[in-house]
């Protein structure tokens, strides 16, 4: 008899991290495969730097079909073109099909630059969401340096990822002091958000100070409950909302660059199917991780869908952050196993967030226990460590990827020494 087949679908943060500990959680009773779009993993993390040059992309890339080959675990890169849950089935984009005990939805987001005109690299702003796309704006801030005029930076209406929008506008106030042009370049930050340091979590500890501070310290302005109508060559039109939707102000910003986060939605391979998806596209799945109406369909990361934490004048997403994510994934693994031993699934992920956000010469840290309130733990703090810290992150992170190692003692000793668990006790 052919052992179940577990397919994997996506290889980003979550996805890669999915494959090696499901492969180890189901100790040889299963088939392990994952379907990705290309060869290779990108640290996304780290994509700010890279937009600055602090970072090449060579050095944030790993090469997954010979770590894969050795842990076991089935690849192809010829990505998906459709899922057809209720036939258990993978259509690639070569026109064949994977066919599917298990499926596990990793595939991270569709970016919808086109919800707003000239949004976007093939608009008039940049992006650090995407490896390629920080590569571009690195290319695009090297021109802006030569000629600097004002920056706006931020995140549109119904962004789900906040500290990136934060810590490029950091970074970018760390470079150009670096390059002597700061007092050139006025900057505006640009937000959905309700108020500064919201983070689509109603704060965490004391982060609305905290990067009220930072933003003032460094003469950054800001603009929040904040909606992007258009953008054009050289303005970006916003206007600002309150309570109930009312326009209280609009606003022509000028900038010679800009970086906006877009909106997210689920990727076309599964958009638009009933009982698999919300209307946005996002995977619906209940405390298993498991979605309701496809049993054998779980899902983690950003392509599930997490209603947001409170109304607010403008939408705004809720992050999944990658620590969030990792317990995702851990929960699936579990209950996996329980599954392929004839027992239902009942390991829930805590969804326990510890966030670092690097601004090149210091940074916040915030750790919310679980991520959505109310919450059992909420605290931030700042400083030069957390730059350092991040740095090791990254180091550490990328070391586990090339190794094919999920979750190593060391660091399951020191999170729980922390207090920090990936699963709720039962």
């Amino acid at each position: 008899m052919p052992m179940p087949k577990i397919i994997v679908l996506g290889a980003g943060l979550g996805g890669t991290i999915a494959a090696y500990e499901i492969r180890d959680a189901v100790k040889g009773k299963a088939e392990v495969m994952v379907v990705n779009d290309q060869d290779d993993y990108w640290f996304v993390p780290s994509n700010p730097w890279v937009a600055v040059r602090w970072r090449e992309p060579e050095a944030i890339k790993v090469h997954l079909p010979p770590i894969m080959k050795r842990k076991g675990i089935g690849f192809t890169s010829i990505g998906a073109r459709r899922v057809h849950p209720a036939e258990n089935r993978v259509e690639l984009n070569d026109g064949t099909s994977l066919a599917y005990d298990y499926l596990v939805i990793a595939t991270g987001p569709e970016l919808a630059f086109d919800e707003i005109e000239g949004l976007g690299p093939d608009g008039y702003t940049q992006s650090v969401c995407r490896t390629d796309h920080a590569v571009h704006a690195a290319d695009a801030f090297d021109r802006f340096c030569q000629a600097p005029k004002p920056i706006v930076i931020g995140a549109a209406q119904g962004a789900s990822c906040y500290g990136p929008a934060y810590e490029f506008a950091l970074i970018l106030d760390t470079e150009l002091r670096r390059r002597k042009i700061r007092d050139r370049v006025p900057m505006t930050y640009v937000s959905p958000e309700p108020y500064v340091g919201h983070l689509g979590l109603d704060g965490v500890g004391d982060t609305k100070a905290l990067l009220e501070s930072e933003l003032r310290n460094r003469h950054i302005k800001w603009i929040t409950s904040a909606r992007i109508t258009r953008v054009e060559d050289g303005t970006m039109h916003i206007e600002e909302v309150a309570e109930g939707g009312t326009v209280t102000a609009s606003h022509a910003l000028p900038f010679g660059y800009s970086m906006i986060l877009p909106a997210f939605r689920g990727v076309s391979a599964v958009h638009g199917i009933e009982g698999l998806t919300n209307p946005r596209g996002f995977i619906l799945a209940d405390k298993h991780q498991r979605n309701p109406t496809f049993r054998n369909v779980y899902s983690l990361g950003v392509c599930v869908a997490i209603p947001p934490v409170g109304p607010t004048p403008v939408p705004v997403g809720v992050p999944k952050t990658g620590f969030m994510i990792e317990s995702m994934v851990t929960a699936i693994a579990h209950n996996l196993a329980l599954e392929l031993a004839g027992k239902e699934p009942e390991e829930e992920a805590t969804w326990n967030a510890v966030c670092l956000a690097d601004f090149g010469d210091g940074g916040v840290a915030f750790v919310a226990q679980p991520q959505i309130p109310p919450r059992n733990l909420n605290w931030s703090s700042s400083g030069k460590w957390v730059h350092l810290a991040k740095i090791g992150f990254e180091k550490y992170f990328l070391h586990k990827v090339r190794r094919g190692t999920s979750e190593p003692f060391y660091e399951k000793l020191a999170m729980h020494a922390l207090g920090i668990r990936k699963l709720r006790f039962k």
